[in-house]
């Protein structure tokens, strides 16, 4: 398949068919990774955020007053001689 190349202002972009980016799991994305290997540019999806949505599940937790200490409070041996 051949695309056409645009000219944006100082740049040059294109404009990808929608079957192209469903066959790549791009439909959804607002995002992409880019590289250039051999000469070719590669599209691929983004990886997943590290600890992507661990915020809004612990809030999650919190709200239903689950978020309770399982063992208690406890502390080293030494910590009674700590001073902060």
């Amino acid at each position: 398949m051949e695309i056409a190349i645009r000219t944006i202002g100082n740049s040059k972009g294109i404009v990808l068919p929608k079957a192209l980016l469903t066959q790549a799991g791009l439909e959804e994305q607002s995002t992409a990774n880019i590289v250039v290997e051999n000469g070719q540019i590669i599209l691929s999806k983004p990886a997943k955020a590290v600890r992507a949505g661990w915020s809004e599940a612990a809030a999650a937790v919190a709200a239903q007053g689950d978020d309770a200490l399982l063992m208690g409070e406890f502390g080293n041996a030494d910590d009674a001689e700590l001073s902060w």
